[in-house]
């Protein structure tokens, strides 16, 4: 007897190797793996006795969505840093907002955004990296989701491009012995959902030594590294005026470069710095909102169109709430609408494409795409259902074309992640929404009070 069957799918897209759509498709689940996927009328005989039996009518299954990168710190700060410059949003801003953080406010800020991502479909997510990530990590397990946790480094405290709070600072080594602790602690933490991954949070803002360190620590550990890299012409300028070199020069001077690093944004990249990033498998994630909100022209001077037909790993991600929307499936249109603008081409970034960025594309950016990001036998149960029975998904002709250009994460019916139930007819299982609801609200005031940004995020209009 399986633990779930999902019968009568309208349209289930496996993203397998041969990317095979089955209408009136079927999904067995047992324990936390699939066991059979194919058309109904072919398992409907051996699973019709299942203990958990979803009806897939009017419903389009996916496998679960992938926000491959996410400040799940950040979520506190939504509308804190509007209508400001990359410099004044990080400086001004973020960075001062996050270096106040207390562990309880990191908590519900985590739980909050695991929140959101789980009501929009996502079942994993890459954090950003953060102060407390232990409280990601606990977030992610008790909300039943997957996850890659980082410990947040820096160690150059002043650069051309902005100076960073005092409860940043860490000395290189104090830097890495952390980081190194947290991988040690973490990774592999609730039963496998949880990993973790070392960080050196920009490029502009790491010696040579964190850099280097970093990347053997992760060679050593056999996990990933991830870095913001070549964002905004800003951060480009600034590392020239420090090191005489680009972002990815300085990189591949290092001999950082390859397939466990994660580069996020990577918009302001040069074609030979291209041809680097092909050569050594190296993983990046686009986060078309936050570019657009910040005008950081990731997407104006960005390659990702062709990142994707050379191969190369792209996946997609909200950021965070205080410039990304949270919702991936709205990122999946904002992504491919806004190159197809930028380059006047209709056929740039086909539904197809950014499907597979938001699913495989992720796993194989998180290192986990033999378990995860496609709906195969053996491959661990994460799966989003979507209900097509509303009127963004009608009429549906084309289940991706739908997905990509009309829905939204409120579509988002049923989530599975690790063969557990998470949320089903948009009712949550293992989350209090009215409870996070009600912290967040207790919150509020004090992080205004203390950032201080109170009179700066006021509504422009008069207040009665």
């Amino acid at each position: 007897m399986a633990d779930i069957f999902i019968r009568n799918v309208d349209w289930l897209v496996t993203v397998d190797g041969d990317r095979r759509i089955f209408t009136d498709g079927a999904l067995v689940i047992q324990g936390d793996r699939i066991i059979a996927v194919g058309k109904t009328y072919d398992l409907e005989a051996e699973h019709a006795s299942s203990r958990h039996i979803i009806d897939g009518r009017g419903k389009v299954v996916l496998p679960g969505l992938i926000d491959a990168h996410i400040h799940t710190a950040f979520q506190l700060s939504r509308g804190l840093a509007d209508e400001v410059s990359a410099q004044k949003f990080l400086f001004e801003r973020m960075y001062p907002y996050e270096g106040l953080l207390t562990e309880e406010e990191s908590y519900w800020s985590a739980m909050l955004c695991v929140l959101e991502l789980l009501r929009n479909g996502v079942t994993t997510f890459i954090d950003a990296g953060n102060y407390q990530p232990h409280q990601t990590a606990r977030v992610a397990g008790e909300a039943g989701v997957r996850c890659i946790i980082a410990k947040s480094a820096l160690d150059i405290v002043k650069t051309p491009f902005g100076a960073l709070p005092e409860t940043f600072i860490e000395t290189t080594e104090q830097a890495l012995e952390r980081a190194e602790e947290v991988v040690r602690k973490w990774n592999g933490a609730y039963d496998g959902r949880v990993r973790a991954w070392f960080q050196f949070r920009g490029i502009p803002n790491s010696t040579d030594r964190l850099i280097s360190r970093m990347k053997e620590l992760a060679d050593h550990y056999r996990t990933g590294v991830q870095t913001h890299a070549c964002f905004s012409k800003e951060t480009l300028e600034s590392c020239k005026t420090q090191f005489g070199l680009t972002e990815i020069e300085r990189l591949a001077r290092l001999g950082v470069l390859g397939p466990n690093l994660l580069l996020v944004h990577a918009g302001w990249v040069s074609p030979h710095e291209v041809q680097w990033m092909l050569d050594h498998d190296v993983k990046i994630v686009a986060a078309p909102s936050s570019s657009l909100h910040n005008g950081y022209g990731c997407i104006l001077m960005g390659k990702l169109p062709e990142f994707l037909e050379m191969g190369l790993a792209v996946g997609l991600a909200s950021d965070h709430a205080s410039s990304g929307i949270v919702d991936l499936v709205q990122e999946m249109l904002l992504v491919s609408g806004a190159y197809k603008e930028v380059r006047l081409n209709t056929s740039v970034l086909p539904p197809e494409r950014v499907v597979e960025m938001a699913t495989i594309n992720g796993a194989r950016c998180a290192l986990w795409e033999k378990e995860i990001g496609s709906l195969e036998v053996g491959k661990k149960a994460d799966v989003t259902i979507f209900n097509a029975r509303t009127p963004q998904w009608q009429p549906l002709y084309n289940p991706l074309s739908n997905l990509v250009y009309s829905a939204t994460g409120a579509s988002v019916d049923t989530v599975i992640c690790d063969g557990r139930v998470l949320m089903e007819g948009r009712e949550l299982k293992t989350v209090d929404e009215g409870g996070i609801f009600d912290e967040v609200a207790r919150l509020m005031p004090g992080i205004l009070k203390k950032t201080g940004l109170a009179e700066k995020v006021r509504p422009k209009w008069p207040i009665l």
